[in-house]
């Protein structure tokens, strides 16, 4: 197995170095043109592709332009209109009451806080994280997401299950200058390389140091089972 370095906050900038050489471009792969649309398509995304998402929002952001606009939608009509995404009906339900709680509360506005994002339907500490750095440009957390989840484990960073707790612990020891890119950097490499089923460790630059490689190691430590 590969070699991890002494300290998770080595380990941590190693894997940033490295990922950025590799993937110079990273950024959030949903398609948006405002705060509104952001916090719309993040809340769609969740256990969801974004390819797909992006395919069902080119229309979406069409008919729906404002908060007000899905306050006065139906779930059931914003159920039809988001079909094909994962949980389209209570994905409804959630627009509908986002748009509802914008519209009475906030002016129509995404709001900016961690707070108030999270009172909102559908939105959790992820979506809210999201919606913070690429809407309000304020970066004050990691979003850990599924390839987070997967990648920070195998690579040592954390040995924490939950988001909430792998999150806390990715703060400690990732340079907070890496935060948000953080994130868009393990998402790629989760895509191309280091997949759920099919991590691919003979074409991964990180695997020297990875203490689940699989050369040796027969554990994957993202889900403590054998390889």
């Amino acid at each position: 197995m590969g070699t991890p370095l002494e300290s998770r906050e080595e380990q941590a900038t190693e894997v940033v170095d490295r990922l950025h050489e590799e993937y110079p471009d990273s950024t959030i792969s949903l398609n948006y043109s405002n705060r509104l649309e952001l916090l719309i398509a993040v809340v769609l995304s969740a256990q969801c592709t974004d390819e797909r998402v992006n395919e069902v929002t080119a229309d979406l952001f069409e008919k729906y332009q404002s908060a007000e606009d899905y306050a006065a939608a139906s779930e059931e009509q914003l159920a039809e209109d988001i079909y094909g995404i994962t949980f389209h009906n209570n994905k409804g339900g959630y627009l509908q009451g986002i748009g509802e709680i914008l519209t009475e509360e906030h002016d129509g506005e995404v709001p900016d806080t961690m707070s108030a994002l999270t009172d909102l339907p559908g939105v959790g500490r992820k979506t809210a994280n999201v919606v913070l750095q690429h809407g309000h440009d304020i970066v004050e957390g990691i979003v850990v997401d599924t390839h987070v989840q997967r990648l920070s484990r195998r690579l040592g960073l954390t040995e924490k299950d939950r988001p909430e707790a792998i999150e806390q612990d990715l703060l400690d020891v990732v340079p907070d200058s890496e935060w948000q890119q953080f994130t868009h950097l393990l998402i790629d490499h989760g895509r191309a390389v280091c997949g759920a089923r099919s991590a691919d460790c003979d074409a991964c630059g990180l695997a020297d140091i990875c203490p689940s490689e699989k050369g040796d190691s027969e554990v994957d430590l993202a889900s403590g089972e054998a390889w």
